[in-house]
């Protein structure tokens, strides 16, 4: 009887996963293949190469240990095809597969590189069940609804799991405490470090390769410190459990200089590649605020983001389909500026959250939105330019969650699908919330002139820009009014200045 070929992709990294789901180990082969199609499709980070290439070498061994036949293909194996549809129909034709099994990728693209394999194998694609939402479910919620709001999701999605819930009810009467998560954080507070894992062997040839191969790319390999095996991930989260999350949601919008973690899990890129269970991870959240360990507020605002926000931007990601990456609703054109791969730049808080991300392949979701992505977007950079910069640089970036986030929240290039305003925002929000303004050449209190901070006048400068869209949002339309009512003159300082800089991009100001 012929093998049926199961391929495991490199962020399917759970015995879990439902392409194993009631298999016999006896009648089944697994690939997993490491390609160079995957590795280059945009210019990942180096550390996030290398963490998928060790974490897939560790799960081929856990499956093995758990009796499976795995056929793993390194990069450098000279027969290796380099791409995914080259390494199934190369192994399956050496192990005499006729009949393919998978659990649907993350990516449109990858999505359509399998179902073309069908003219050639007995394809058979699974639904990816680790997640609380089906496609039709959420197909089936986005139906009822004139705007797709997160938070009326979110609710559904407690209701669903009985994550802190009290009977109908949510606990401590309200869905959600964000108002009381923006707390800009001081220097003298004691900050936790996410655990490290020193290389094993196996990491270390892996790192060995990425140098190897991949020594052009952006961001620093070593020192390398993610978990690579589920256990030291598990650890990695039950320690973010002990040490932060009880301050988590004070602080989980704040930003210093020297402290890139803060109270912030950092485990993302654990999760989206299933070295770790969203449920058991909201649950085991929900058990420290039951057990008295952790407040409401934090709780709440940690089990928001895996049941709530994860879930939304996926169910937006399928729903809309591949075209969506390349929307553009603000008309955006401008190419990346250089200093987003380089950090070249006078502006502080850029040059802390891009050196930040060169240095850890990671920053917090303000670090995302409100400094690089507010840039942009007030710059009027080309969103799908910005989107690949967020899915290359980020160990925790896949497309179907890193896209909904840029290209909708980010940069309302979606034209309010996802997000009800632009996050546009001028230096004063970043003064508050962060400690990069004092370090600064440019004055985040002045206006205009060449010694103002550059996002206070792009920021007026993007409200002329798009005033005609702006004024009938509802959460935009007084900043419109606002600037209807500045002076002539001062409308052109502004248009003035915003021209004066944007001229000068490519120069890494």
């Amino acid at each position: 009887m012929a093998k049926t070929l199961i391929l495991i992709l490199g962020d399917q990294l759970t015995p879990k996963i439902a392409s194993l789901h009631g298999a016999d180990p006896s009648d089944y082969v697994i690939l997993m293949a490491e390609v160079m199609a995957e590795a280059g499709y945009v210019p990942h980070h180096q550390k996030k190469i290398a963490f998928l290439f060790s974490a897939m070498r560790h799960f081929a061994e856990e499956l093995r240990d758990l009796g499976w036949v795995v056929d793993y293909v390194t990069l450098d194996d000279p027969a290796n095809a380099g791409s995914l549809s080259g390494e199934v129909l190369r192994v399956a034709q050496r192990h005499g597969a006729i009949r393919l099994r998978v659990t649907e990728p993350g990516e449109w693209r990858v999505l359509d590189e399998l179902r073309a394999l069908d003219a050639v194998l007995d394809l058979e694609i699974l639904p990816d069940s680790r997640f609380v939402t089906s496609h039709a479910e959420f197909d089936a919620w986005a139906e009822r609804r004139k705007a797709l709001r997160m938070e009326y999701f979110y609710r559904d999605m407690r209701r669903k799991t009985g994550l802190l819930m009290d009977g109908e009810e949510p606990t401590g009467g309200q869905w959600n405490f964000d108002h009381d998560n923006r707390k800009p954080a001081s220097r003298e507070l004691l900050m936790p470090r996410p655990l490290r894992f020193a290389p094993d062997t196996m990491t270390e040839a892996v790192l060995d390769l990425v140098e190897a191969r991949f020594a052009g790319n952006f961001g620093k390999l070593r020192p390398f410190w993610f978990a690579t095996r589920r256990a030291d991930a598990e650890a990695a989260f039950d320690h973010f459990l002990k040490t932060a999350l009880p301050r988590f949601g004070d602080y989980q919008d704040a930003m210093l200089a020297n402290e890139r973690f803060l109270y912030h899990a950092v485990v993302a890129l654990y999760l989206n590649c299933g070295l770790l269970d969203p449920l058991a991870m909201a649950r085991a959240a929900e058990e420290e605020y039951r057990a008295g360990r952790a407040p409401l507020n934090a709780v709440e605002g940690f089990i928001r983001q895996i049941i709530g926000w994860r879930e939304y931007v996926r169910g937006i990601y399928w729903r809309e389909g591949p075209d969506y990456v390349r929307r553009n609703a603000l008309g955006a054109t401008r190419p990346l500026p250089s200093f987003y791969w380089t950090g070249e730049t006078d502006m502080a808080c850029i040059r802390a959250c891009v050196e930040q991300t060169r240095d850890e392949a990671y920053a917090h979701h303000i670090q995302r939105l409100m400094v690089t992505g507010n840039f942009a977007m007030l710059a009027g950079v080309d969103p799908f330019a910005v989107h690949e910069w967020y899915l290359a640089v980020y160990a925790d970036a896949y497309e179907w969650v890193e896209a909904p986030n840029t290209v909708g929240m980010s940069q309302f290039a979606d034209g309010g699908l996802l997000a009800s305003k632009p996050y546009a925002a001028s230096g004063a929000y970043i003064d508050r919330m962060s400690d990069y303004c004092g370090g600064c050449r440019y004055e985040v209190k002045a206006k205009a002139g060449t010694s103002a901070c550059p996002f206070n006048y792009l920021y007026w400068d993007f409200v002329a820009r798009h005033r005609d869209r702006l004024k009938g949002n509802p959460r935009m339309a007084q900043m419109v009014r606002n600037y209807d009512r500045f002076a002539e003159p001062r409308k052109a300082e502004i248009a003035g200045d915003a021209a004066r800089f944007l001229a000068t991009l490519d120069g890494g100001i």
